[in-house]
């Protein structure tokens, strides 16, 4: 609770849920640091809670929505694991357990799917039986029940991504995170990304380009050399690192060209 500032809410309830969802989002980043850290990423959740918790770091989907759910099993709601292929340019569905998302119900019984690990997404949880348009800080989300009984979720109208209702184990998704910490396909092993929710919009630092969203307005700028990219993720973010983070890029194959945008902060 301290790593997020929150109190031990009395019930667990939608309201401190809620809470906890945009604490979560305002003080934990998603970052992709361990894959150029030279790292391990260990889906185990003593691990992660002693790189989330202890040492104050980020992560992406399967860390930090890990973390986030023995956070709330500890505080008495239910929660399962739902894995989730991302949709990406043209409707291209990415690989099985591409995406880790959290299905949590509350002591009323309600059920709400929360998302910590996606990067620029909704703010606060979303009502996982609704099937109208939900009102968010982060747009306009809709959860779609597909033919074959899996969820599409929707934000401003655009698929995010395609998930199942089966709950599932943390050892299913290692596959998924060993492909988006080694294969060329993924965006990961390709880019720096660490970005963070603020009262204000969003700040995100990629390499030595921080870029800045308020209020609707935003600003990019080169950071100046190794010491202000330190205290930029020092200030900003609360990481402490001994050494910077440096890309190596894995081979790609001949006939990709990466149009990935490299300030996109979505996961």
């Amino acid at each position: 609770m301290r790593r997020i500032g929150a109190e031990r809410p009395v019930r667990a309830d939608a309201a401190a849920l809620r809470e906890l969802h945009l604490r979560h989002l305002r003080t934990v980043p998603f970052e992709n640091l361990s894959i150029h850290l030279g790292e391990p990423v260990v889906l185990d959740e003593k691990a992660l809670l002693d790189k989330v918790v202890g040492a104050r770091r980020g992560g992406f989907c399967y860390e930090i929505n890990t973390a986030f759910a023995v956070l709330l099993r500890g505080l008495g709601y239910g929660v399962e694991l739902l894995q989730a292929r991302v949709v990406g340019e043209g409707g291209k569905l990415g690989i099985p357990y591409d995406h880790m998302a959290l299905r949590v119900e509350t002591v009323e019984g309600e059920r709400w799917l929360a998302d910590v690990g996606f990067g620029d997404h909704s703010h606060y949880p979303l009502a996982f039986d609704a099937r109208d348009d939900q009102e968010d800080p982060g747009g306009v989300f809709r959860i779609v029940e597909t033919a074959d009984g899996d969820l599409d979720v929707l934000r401003d109208g655009k698929s995010q991504y395609l998930m199942e209702t089966r709950p599932r184990e943390l050892a299913d998704f290692a596959a998924g995170a060993w492909y988006h910490r080694t294969s060329p396909d993924s965006h990961f092993p390709r880019s720096l990304i660490c970005s963070r929710l603020t009262e204000e919009g969003r700040i995100s630092l990629s390499g030595t380009k921080l870029i800045t969203r308020a209020h609707g307005e935003r600003d990019e700028r080169i950071l100046g050399g190794d010491d202000e990219v330190r205290e930029a993720y020092r200030e900003l973010f609360g990481i402490e690192l001994d050494a910077l983070p440096v890309v190596v890029r894995p081979p790609v194959r001949k006939e990709e060209v990466d149009k990935e945008d490299v300030n996109s902060d979505s996961r």
